[in-house]
């Protein structure tokens, strides 16, 4: 099958699904020479080693499929926002210490985590994992694109970039979100010991493409009623907009100490106000699958005190989930995760949790947790180790004054329970990637 042919072959608009022709075609073009030439462009463009797996082969997608995913994460947020009931109760589980003065109205990145799963009619069907209200590598990504486009020759016709964005609207729309109407030098983004970070990789491609400075939020100094930091020269800057990369769950869990009070009111603006990692989290899935309200892209899921000693349980029953009838502590709930709220990455998952594995969770902590329906991923990717499964990250862009675009789509493919880059270590065809889907007009 030829180049041209191959690009054409897409799947009717609606359909969910991979594209098994562009797959085919990749499977039997590839070579281990090209893979290194990938991972050599990807340290090269972004002037750090990648210290996470790169999967030897991008995703070939329909379209249709991630504008679905695209919708369906937008609602979702958007339903949040709407929801004063849902915003109060999450202000309420910001943890002490963490509750940001001058929140924005709305958060500045958003990613909406999916997976395919085989529907009960036998489809294939997209089932939210998680949503976060927090940056990505959204430099990273579009380097990696790029890095699977020429390592491997890739039809240039097929597109990445969501929502009608090239690669410069892209950057152009990432640097409005992330240095507003700053002067670049005046922004920075700030982690604890980004150097030694995974995501370095990502902190010096932004830095570079947007002209600002990477920080450690532990060296931030307050003088007055500003924030600064000390550029290679010694000289103290000005900061007036922070592009917030410092997850808060590693601050608590590394019981970091700032230099400064991180819920004053600061003359200073934040990208990605630290507030909304809280606000749209995995706190909010309970909430977008209440009964009568829940969207079809939700797995129920109830809070794991409201399990133990409230409805959470009748509920997870009536929206069809399998329970065993006991609650001995040796009964094993294998349709059902335990997940932390705020953790980051994966960390804390429990499959088939035991009641006495919930129990165990002292009661003043069990708000903190929730029980979520398990989602098996089908699937769908076909490898020279078998088939495997995707995970699939829409990466949404919101400047302070523009509207909630989805911009760019990540994809993780593993082979085991967990689908995370840090899970599938020591195998092959799997880690971070990126998908490509071919564009409408080539299919008319």
């Amino acid at each position: 099958m030829d180049k041209r042919h191959a690009v054409d072959a897409y799947l009717s608009p609606g359909t969910v699904a991979v594209i098994p022709e562009l797959r085919t075609q990749f499977n039997r073009r590839f070579n281990e020479q090209a893979y290194l030439r990938l991972l050599a462009l990807l340290e090269e463009r972004c002037g750090a080693g990648i210290g996470f797996r790169v999967a030897e082969t991008p995703v070939f997608l329909p379209l249709t499929l991630l504008e679905e995913m695209a919708a369906a994460g937008a609602a979702l947020t958007r339903s949040l926002l709407g929801d004063a009931d849902y915003l109060a109760a999450a202000r309420a589980a910001i943890p002490p210490g963490f509750r940001v003065a001058g929140e924005t109205s709305h958060p500045n990145f958003l990613t909406a985590d999916f997976s395919l799963i085989r529907t009960q009619a036998g489809e294939l069907a997209p089932r939210l994992v998680e949503i976060q209200a927090f940056p990505s590598v959204y430099g990273y990504q579009a380097e990696l694109c790029s890095g699977y486009r020429d390592a491997f020759g890739l039809d240039g016709r097929l597109g990445t970039f969501l929502s009608g964005l090239d690669e410069q609207k892209y950057w152009d729309l990432l640097k409005k979100t992330v240095v507003g109407g700053h002067d670049p030098e005046n922004v920075v983004l700030a982690e604890v010991d980004p150097l030694h970070q995974k995501t370095r990789p990502d902190f010096e491609v932004t830095a570079r493409r947007l002209g600002i400075v990477v920080a450690d939020i532990r060296r931030l100094e307050p003088v007055g009623n500003r924030l600064h930091y000390r550029d290679s020269a010694g000289r103290l800057v000005p900061i007036r907009r922070i592009y917030n990369r410092a997850i808060a769950d590693e601050l608590m869990e590394r019981g970091v100490v700032l230099s400064f009070d991180l819920t004053r009111a600061w003359d200073v603006e934040w990208a990605g106000h630290p507030n909304w990692y809280f606000l749209i989290s995995k706190f909010s899935i309970p909430w977008l699958s209440r009964p009568g309200a829940r969207h079809p892209a939700v797995p129920p899921a109830v809070f794991l005190d409201d399990f133990l000693a409230g409805g959470g349980r009748a509920v997870l029953e009536d929206a069809g989930v399998p329970l065993p009838a006991g609650t001995a502590p040796g009964t094993v709930y294998d349709e059902l995760l335990l997940k932390p709220l705020f953790s980051f990455a994966g960390k804390g998952i429990l499959f088939e949790p035991t009641q006495a594995q919930l129990e165990a969770i002292p009661a003043t902590e069990q708000a903190g947790f929730l029980l979520q329906q398990r989602m098996r991923f089908e699937p769908t990717i076909e490898t020279p180790y078998g088939l495997t499964q995707a995970e699939m990250r829409i990466l949404y862009l919101w400047p302070d004054d523009g509207g909630l675009t989805p911009a760019l789509s990540l994809v993780r493919l593993g082979r085991g329970r967990m689908m995370g880059v840090n899970h599938n270590r020591d195998q092959q065809w799997v880690g971070a990637t990126a998908a490509f889907f071919p564009e409408r007009n080539l299919c008319a």
